[in-house]
């Protein structure tokens, strides 16, 4: 059994736990109770310019352990928006991720006002009213984790709810999700049965994505010139957690890999 077939059992189980604990009728009622209307959308923010950086709160992962056990929804989210994020991802996982969905609560809490990307491995349209509730802008799929059926289901239920859809895809055999038409498209540059990564994968795929699919690259940048090259292969959004959050201050230093990457492309230009 690889790490993702892992994470998803272990899921099944824990969403089942939760499903008999708040039945989706009682979570129906609450997200009724609450009114929680539309949030900022994530697509929007990564078309309007700047470098597209969603910033991830992630504080462990299954390949490295902890990252920033003491790390805090409260304070990490809010120094992204600070520092010229686009937008903010938050791991809800608990097992494998050390997060919750509180953290989104907590983010917003804190003045987040960004739009927020709900990452969590979505096996069950149970997760879609969880990830309503704790005010989400946008949902993670992965093509991995579901049958394309599936998944053009709980596409068009986020849709309902009011969140978009980041599809989430690794290979060139998973591309046929995309017709599905999801609101954006992640190219995962880490493969999820051995977690090992290679951002090489982004480019592989750029020239056979749809030439109107607002493009994310995901895990393993750290390098900003890597970010650049990204950026004239078609990729509007790049979504870096370990990079930031590895450090005592993860706004400060989202703000310094910022700064990089403008300084790299106003030398291409000058050039």
């Amino acid at each position: 059994m690889d790490i993702l077939e892992k994470i998803m059992a272990d899921k099944k189980f824990e969403v089942e736990h939760r499903k008999a604990t708040l039945p989706l009728a009682q979570l129906k009622e609450r997200i009724d109770r609450t009114g929680i209307g539309r949030t900022p959308s994530l697509k929007a923010s990564l078309q309007q310019g700047g470098y597209g950086i969603i910033s991830e709160f992630k504080r462990r992962s299954p390949s490295r352990g902890w990252i920033n056990e003491g790390a805090r929804a409260s304070v990490v989210p809010l120094s992204y928006q600070k520092s010229g994020a686009a937008a903010i991802s938050i791991l809800t996982d608990g097992k494998y991720f050390g997060g919750s969905d509180a953290f989104v609560h907590e983010a917003r809490q804190s003045g987040v006002t960004l739009p927020v990307l709900y990452k969590n491995f979505i096996i069950d349209e149970y997760q879609l009213y969880e990830a309503k509730m704790c005010g989400s802008s946008a949902v993670l799929l992965i093509a991995a984790c579901l049958s394309e059926e599936l998944c053009g289901r709980y596409i068009e239920l986020a849709h309902r709810l009011g969140m978009e859809v980041l599809l989430e895809v690794h290979s060139e055999s998973e591309l046929p999700y995309l017709r599905l038409n999801p609101d954006m498209c992640g190219v995962n540059n880490r493969n999820l049965g051995t977690f090992e990564t290679d951002v090489e994968n982004s480019f592989r795929l750029a020239e056979k994505l749809p030439q109107d699919m607002c493009r994310i690259s995901e895990s393993g940048i750290s390098d900003p010139h890597i970010v650049a090259r990204l950026v004239t292969a078609g990729y509007t959004g790049f979504l870096i957690g370990e990079t930031f959050m590895k450090t005592a201050d993860p706004g400060l230093s989202l703000r310094r890999y910022i700064n990089e990457i403008d300084m790299i492309l106003k030398e291409r230009v000058a050039k």
